[in-house]
């Protein structure tokens, strides 16, 4: 397999809170080919993720195209992310027809994430 084939890889990392208040890490791993712009999701074939640039540094943009669905998703080292970079994302997904949102709720400590 020639080098420039072989994709690759960006790895997301997070520590979810679930409604009982236990921590569970998730791991995501996206696959980029040379040459393509979208990203595809190890283990999930049919979906594609786009990646848009954000003047954020903390943070980033993404847009996830599934059967059935496509939704953005702004991910943010912080846990209250400043409003400069949500003030971004709301004007991204307004001009690209995208009307509502979601907002989860920060009532509880960041989980952990484990150096591993």
């Amino acid at each position: 397999m020639a080098a420039s084939s072989v994709p690759m890889q960006l790895q997301l990392r997070a520590g979810i809170r679930t409604k009982n208040g236990h921590c569970i890490p998730r791991q995501w791993i996206y696959n980029l080919t040379d040459g393509s712009t979208d990203l595809r999701t190890e283990g999930r074939p049919h979906m594609k993720t786009e990646l848009f640039f954000s003047t954020c540094s903390s943070g980033i943009i993404l847009k996830e195209t599934d059967v059935g669905y496509q939704r953005f998703l702004l991910y943010n080292r912080l846990p209250h992310p400043p409003e400069k970079c949500v003030e971004e994302f709301q004007s991204l997904t307004s001009y690209l027809d995208f009307k509502a949102f979601l907002v989860t709720p920060r009532n509880q400590e960041t989980c952990e994430l484990s150096s591993n």
